[in-house]
């Protein structure tokens, strides 16, 4: 029960702005391009914002589970993430995310977790770092696509890259064609029984920044499957803020193995 809660509460990473949702027109794919050209143009979209506070709402489910809460995350680019949870307006647990662990307390069971990445990684069914965390939220390929080889083809009015494997790892990545916004990626693990699909039904504009407007996971690994369905509710962009955590007094430690 205390790991159900621990997954659930970490998995509910979310973003959102003031502005109202202006979703954003996504263009079909008709000319074929090279893969390094989809590339290149993927990474042309501007991410360097400073912070981002979002407030979203999130589902949870698998086989034995389901739970909606609301969240608010902090974003200091590339250095923390702070995430709330909370049901029914009550703060629940609080995760905080650097590039070198995971920290987390929940008060349902008065329990907190510090350590690194493997919780996660087995949950979303692919290996999780700081780097593929923020990707996954801001709307940018969990991989840094300039560090492997790949096929590109169009499917389905999309460009879709396939890498070209020299690993046990399979990925695919598809992208629209006005701002190549990723629309969806696979990550395979076959020696290890692992899928995940992540993908983003639309993306809005805030500021000069092209962000989410929703995100859906779906895993599959040796425990069963997981879905979790995210909606992009108020963003706000470079703004000063705090990253208050501290575990409460009284808290037991938790190890996962």
């Amino acid at each position: 029960m205390k790991k159900t809660a621990i997954i659930v509460s970490l998995c509910f990473f979310v973003l959102s702005c003031k502005s109202k949702k202006a979703l954003i027109a996504e263009g079909v794919a008709k000319e074929k391009i090279k893969a390094t050209e989809i590339i290149k143009n993927h990474y042309g979209n501007k991410n360097d914002f400073k912070t981002l506070y979002i407030k979203a709402s999130a589902h949870y489910e698998d086989a034995k589970n389901a739970n909606s809460v609301t969240a608010d995350i902090r974003i200091q680019r590339n250095e923390k993430i702070l995430i709330s949870i909370r049901f029914l307006g009550i703060t629940m647990a609080k995760a905080l995310i650097t590039p070198n662990e995971v920290n987390y307390y929940e008060k349902l069971n008065g329990t907190y977790f510090k350590g690194d990445y493997e919780l996660l990684s087995q949950f979303i069914g692919t290996e999780l770092d700081y780097n593929k965390v923020e990707n996954l939220l801001i709307g940018e390929a969990i991989d840094d696509l300039t560090k492997e080889k790949f096929t590109a083809i169009i499917i389905d009015n999309l460009y879709k890259l396939n890498n070209v494997n020299t690993s046990e790892i399979d990925k695919t990545f598809y992208f629209e064609a006005d701002n190549f916004l990723v629309k969806k990626e696979e990550i395979i693990q076959a020696n290890k029984n692992r899928k995940v699909t992540i993908e983003y039904p639309n993306y809005q504009k805030s500021g000069n920044y092209m962000l989410p407007a929703a995100l859906e996971i779906k895993a599959q690994h040796d425990k069963g499957n997981t879905s979790i369905s995210i909606q992009y509710n108020t963003i706000n962009l470079n703004d000063e803020l705090s990253f208050p955590y501290s575990v409460p007094d009284g808290y037991e430690r938790i190890y996962i193995k």
